[in-house]
């Protein structure tokens, strides 16, 4: 078994270890929306497990470790603040109604095992990078990984606490956030986790990794778009609030636009 073989090996075991635990700690608090909460959490694990294991380039190691690590725990700190006090989400509270009693078996295979799978395919760019012992430098597409990283953290982190803000008004009840990151796109924290992956990815294509593990940011946007992250959401705002009609006709639904008849004009409905 070839060193990367053993390394993936380790990692998968080790993903699947950690969602099993999860799962048994969701049966405890009966609130199966900690899966939400450790998706950044498992993350940073499994790139510190590659840290700790591999023989690759040192640098390129904490570099990869620094960015995933940043990200992952500030993504698990919002959820977690955003969640605290509210119960089980409404999704895993209407599989828990609709399964029964069988809902502990199925949420262990289509939400945790599942979600393991999912972030261990993810973070092939991560694992690969850390792998890799060349080149032992630094090159330009690490640092173009960091810069494009950086950019998509801006948007993801600032959208998150310019809507976290606006929500802890409660003379902002009923409206919708449309300034700040929010005028020029509909879902700017969604847009910059995507982006940060493509940079995680570049990093990953200064190695002879190349670019075959382009499917990793590539489901990770199709994700954000189409699945879990866009679609999901405005599905629900769009047939309960009219008014949100406006803000989309008005506003990208990801990628931000900026130009001037995109800019808000005033806060109209709810987020």
């Amino acid at each position: 078994m070839s060193a990367t073989l053993t390394v993936l090996t380790d990692t998968l075991a080790l993903t699947f270890t950690m969602m099993f635990l999860l799962w048994l700690l969701s049966l405890v608090k009966k609130d199966a929306s900690i899966v939400d909460i450790f998706w950044g959490i498992g993350f940073t694990a499994i790139a510190l497990a590659c840290f700790l294991i591999t023989q690759g380039y040192q640098g390129r190691k904490l570099l990869v470790l620094a960015l995933t690590g940043i990200w992952g725990l500030r993504l698990a700190l919002h959820i977690f603040t955003r969640n605290r006090g509210k119960g089980e989400d409404f999704r895993y509270r209407r599989m828990r109604k609709h399964y029964g009693n069988r809902f502990a078996l199925v949420s262990l295979f289509t939400v945790f095992a599942f979600q393991g799978l999912l972030m261990w395919v993810i973070s092939l760019p991560l694992q690969v990078a850390e792998i890799s012992p060349l080149p032992a430098r630094l090159t330009w597409l690490d640092y173009l990984g960091a810069a494009i990283w950086a950019i998509g953290f801006l948007f993801e982190a600032v959208g998150d606490w310019q809507l976290a803000q606006f929500k802890s008004d409660p003379a902002n009840q009923g409206r919708v956030m449309d300034s700040g990151l929010w005028a020029y796109t509909r879902h700017p924290n969604y847009f910059g986790d995507a982006l940060l992956w493509w940079g995680l990815f570049f990093i990953a294509v200064a190695t002879p990794a190349d670019v075959w593990t382009v499917f990793s940011p590539l489901i990770m946007t199709t994700l954000l778009m189409k699945v879990s992250g866009v679609a999901l959401l405005e599905k629900t705002l769009v047939k309960t609030k009219p008014e949100y009609q406006d803000y989309v006709r008005r506003t990208s639904a990801f990628f931000p636009v900026f130009l001037g008849s995109r800019r808000r004009s005033k806060i109209t409905d709810i987020q």
